[in-house]
């Protein structure tokens, strides 16, 4: 059994956006609160985030998560890594370093922008993050272990920069999407729960709008679909566009319990 929770639904801006009094920006609904976008996957007793967003010390303290095994980064964005050193309390906690597993290009964003983590020199102070950083490939033939499940990184286009979703047998990650290729497309094909993005109802040069993740959606099928990385145009309570009865906009704190 796989668990999955929701810390964040949002976007960089997160939700409310600053100074904005728009409805959804004002609204009282816990619904249309977002934090920046992650996720925490658990089975087997561990914990695997993906991403750490600059949200994440709020994010484990609001679910209540002490431990976590591995993070997965889906691309070095700012509102996907910048969290990162809030980890160093569960390096105490754990006494051991955190395995971190991404593309390339987001390994050595990682090492340029948290040097002091991986310079001997460094004072320790009030303590750094102890991180093991794991190159993965970025295509379908990539898959790797983690804690007897196999993952396959799902190669996805962030507008013009190639990042990765994840999927196990029966759960995919997809955020910050804005165009899938067929292959990715074809090795998702009726995959129990897919979480993918949708950010607002207007197109977008390097997100999904929701009526993109519908059409993703479509083509891939899968028993549920939850959208993700969700704008301020978007009021959870009146959501304009209809959905089919499989797919959900997700949002802070929803859990997902899934077989296998």
């Amino acid at each position: 059994m796989m668990n999955i929770r929701f810390l964040g639904t949002g976007t960089s801006y997160g939700v409310p956006v600053l100074a904005c009094s728009c409805p959804v920006c004002t609204s009282q609904s816990p619904r249309n609160k977002r934090l920046r976008c992650s996720v925490a996957v658990r089975y087997d007793d561990r914990t695997i985030l993906i991403d750490t967003p600059p949200d994440l010390r709020t994010q484990l303290l609001n679910n209540n998560i002490s431990r976590i095994n591995a993070i997965l980064f889906t691309h070095y964005h700012a509102d996907h890594i910048l969290g990162l050193d809030d980890v160093r309390i569960i390096n105490q906690i754990q006494k051991a370093p955190i395995p971190c597993y991404a593309l390339p290009h987001t390994i050595d964003t990682i090492r340029s922008i948290f040097g002091y983590a991986f310079d001997p020199s460094t004072p320790v102070g009030g303590g750094l993050p102890k991180l093991t950083l794991h190159t993965i490939e970025g295509s379908i033939d990539g898959k790797f272990e983690m804690f007897d499940k196999q993952i396959t990184p799902v190669p996805i286009m962030h507008g013009t920069l190639p990042i990765t979703g994840f999927k196990w047998d029966s759960f995919a990650y997809i955020t910050d999407c804005s165009f899938m290729p067929q292959e990715s497309v074809a090795v998702l094909k009726n995959i129990p729960v897919l979480v993918i993005n949708g950010l607002r109802y207007r197109p977008h040069s390097t997100h999904y709008s929701i009526g993109e993740a519908l059409e993703i959606i479509g083509q891939i099928n899968p028993g549920q679909a939850y959208i993700t990385h969700i704008s301020h145009d978007i009021d959870y309570h009146d959501v304009k566009i209809d959905l089919p009865d499989n797919v959900h906009i997700a949002y802070d704190g929803l859990e997902l319990e899934i077989s296998g």
